[in-house]
């Protein structure tokens, strides 16, 4: 491993340890999904897999937040179950 290859390791090894003790599982509901699909994206278009994590965890994190929202938002109406039909009459 070469000097820049060992900063860069390990800024990310201390970014993401950060980022694992400070968010709690509530607050971080949606960025492990959004920060591989932001590594891979940011990989592929130029190297910047790590900036393209943050964006894909602080995207997906604040999709997750707004369908949150609306659905504690939406009043809940109760489950009821199907009329019952009689049975039809057999002839005899």
């Amino acid at each position: 491993m070469n000097g820049a290859s060992l900063v860069r390791t390990t800024i990310l090894a201390a970014s993401l340890l950060a980022l694992g003790l400070s968010a709690g599982t509530a607050s971080a509901k949606g960025c492990l999904t959004g920060a591989a699909v932001g590594a891979v994206a940011g990989h592929v278009a130029g190297h910047h897999g790590v900036l393209g994590a943050a964006a894909g965890c602080a995207i997906n994190h604040h999709r997750h937040a707004v369908e949150d929202r609306q659905q504690s938002n939406t009043p809940q109406q109760p489950q009821q179950a199907p009329p019952q039909q009689p049975a039809p009459a057999t002839q005899n």
